[in-house]
């Protein structure tokens, strides 16, 4: 469905690593789990994610059964963390083995997308990690744009107006004055991006800075790139947050067709005969069939922004194997668990509504679904790298200012788990050290 446009206005975690996130592996909602219980109870994950990739359904079932017993939604981390791996695993089995069963029980499922969008701005209050990102990105376009007398912005997920009230605001405050200023917000619920336009509009009134606001009511992995509307001598800005891996989804029936079937050889040695330093699905498949990515970062490209900016999940949930794919699930989300349970002022029922309606998702998606379906395909930071500088971008360093800006802001949350680690211009925002979404900032044709 295309785009709608509107008129203007690792290895599965060590019990160490668990050790060192959550000390005893407990918590203070529902019982402690001793660290002999939490180490046997990831060893039980592990096993029960091989049979399910077998598709060994008795074995898989006396596993969940077991796990089933120490996991518990009010839990720990780890308790919490299995809660949602062992429903994924059964929706992954049911819709393998059971098809008809799977759509009778979610013949009547309805999607509450005003509980997800709650559940999203709780994350974005309680945690720093967005408001960094937003953070980070406000201060990349400020510097690409300086001098800049038009400036259009395309949000490719224009979800949060406080990113954009803080841009305005500094716009302001430039010394040669605010440009006119253009932002294009990309959502598939069209009553956000009205609610986006009147905050905003409002915003730039009271400032006395002439905007425009261009809403695209579509998914990014559906969006008509017909409908962006660009005018000559306009500075352009893309913020990429959090959404570009969804492009990444590709119908897998077709590499199943060429390869396994037609040359009577596994997958993985067919990709391996095709290109010897094969490291990942995505870095052999887009060439040929990840369209999407390759025909929108080629769009992005052709319309020269001065500076794009993207944040994204450093994970790795993008690989062909189940097994490896729940490891570094465990891997990525145990320092998310672990980062909610050190927030004092969030209610119960609000953590396990972001736990539930936001990472229980991320991981069911990442654990149950394939194909066009799995749009969390998270990748790292160097896959990005490979990706942008093939499609023709290079890497804008992110300035000394802006890293002290974004260490200033995360020493004033008043946490110490927060921290972030820099490497050749980029920033890894991280808990405790683990690295969780890195930021990067590109533009076409610039070169190292």
């Amino acid at each position: 469905m295309a785009g709608t446009q509107d008129a203007r206005y690792s290895a599965t975690p060590s019990s160490s690593q668990w050790m060192s996130l959550s000390p005893g592996l407990g918590s203070p909602i529902g019982t402690p789990l001793s660290e002999k219980l939490g180490v046997e109870l990831l060893r039980m994950i592990e096993e029960c994610g091989y049979h399910v990739a077998e598709s060994n359904m008795p074995n898989a079932n006396i596993m969940l059964e077991l796990i089933s017993r120490l996991a518990s939604a009010n839990g720990s981390p780890i308790q919490r963390i299995a809660a949602y791996v062992i429903e994924a695993f059964a929706e992954r089995m049911l819709k393998t083995k059971f098809p008809g069963l799977y759509n009778a029980f979610n013949s009547t499922k309805i999607s509450l997308v005003s509980e997800e969008n709650v559940a999203q701005r709780l994350f974005y209050n309680v945690c720093p990690f967005i408001k960094v990102a937003y953070l980070i990105t406000n201060q990349a376009i400020i510097e690409a744009m300086e001098g800049e007398k038009r400036v259009h912005i395309i949000d490719l997920y224009s979800f949060e107006p406080e990113q954009w009230i803080d841009l305005l605001h500094t716009f302001k405050a430039r010394p040669e004055g605010p440009p006119c200023l253009t932002i294009t917000g990309i959502h598939d619920q069209r009553v956000l991006l009205e609610q986006m336009a009147v905050r905003l509009m409002t915003e730039a009134s009271k400032l006395e800075i002439p905007f425009h606001f261009i809403p695209i009511v579509s998914k990014l992995e559906n969006v008509d790139t017909e409908s962006f509307c660009v005018n000559a001598g306009e500075a352009i800005a893309i913020s990429a947050a959090f959404q570009l891996h969804s492009l990444l989804a590709f119908d897998e029936e077709v590499p199943r067709r060429i390869s396994p079937v037609a040359s009577k050889r596994p997958l993985r040695k067919f990709l391996d005969e095709v290109s010897p330093d094969f490291t990942s699905p995505s870095s052999i498949l887009s060439p040929s069939f990840l369209a999407k990515m390759r025909n929108f970062l080629s769009f992005l490209r052709r319309l020269s922004p001065k500076v794009m900016v993207i944040a994204e999940q450093e994970a790795n949930h993008n690989g062909f194997s189940l097994t490896e794919r729940v490891k570094e699930a465990l891997d990525f989300y145990a320092p998310l668990f672990d980062c909610l349970d050190s927030i004092r002022s969030i209610a119960p029922t609000e953590r396990q509504m972001i736990e539930k309606m936001i990472f229980g998702d991320e991981i069911k998606n990442i654990i149950a679904c394939e194909g066009v379906e799995r749009k969390e395909r998270h990748e790292k930071l160097e896959k990005w790298i490979l990706r942008l500088e093939q499609a023709g971008f290079g890497r804008v360093e992110l300035s000394y200012y802006n890293s002290i800006n974004a260490r200033k802001y995360l020493q004033n949350y008043g946490n110490d788990g927060y921290n972030i680690k820099e490497k050749d211009g980029y920033i890894v925002l991280c808990w405790n050290r683990c690295p969780l979404f890195s930021i990067s900032a590109w533009q076409f044709g610039r070169q190292k």
